[in-house]
């Protein structure tokens, strides 16, 4: 499958269980089936824009954030993309915490 359908499948993913949510709770909310919630989440599918959209609402996440920083150029894995994808798939309280760390090691190599 694309990379751009693994990125939004990871992103779904991680919405979900920052709420608590299972693929049941959130197939119910979306009015699709639980196989196809995983299906989506593995990258394995590629979501209509019709699902992504119930998915979004049943989630209360805004598509635009969704689509959010995902570049489609011809190399995907560039070291950015890697990057923010990791950075992603973490909770905010730990986002938080890796941008401190990324802050303090630039600072560090600007005073060298």
């Amino acid at each position: 499958m694309s990379e751009i359908a693994k990125i939004v499948g990871e992103r779904l993913r991680h919405k979900r269980q920052e709420l608590k949510y299972s693929q049941e709770v959130v197939a119910e909310k979306a009015g699709l089936h639980p196989t196809y919630i995983g299906q989506i989440e593995r990258g394995e599918k590629n979501a209509t824009i019709e699902s992504i959209e119930k998915l979004c609402l049943a989630l209360e996440y805004p598509m635009e954030d969704l689509f959010a920083k995902i570049t489609v150029t011809n190399n995907q894995d560039t070291l950015a993309n890697q990057c923010y994808s990791l950075f992603i798939r973490q909770s905010p309280k730990e986002q938080e915490r890796l941008l401190a760390i990324l802050k303090k090691i630039v600072e560090y190599k600007l005073e060298m």
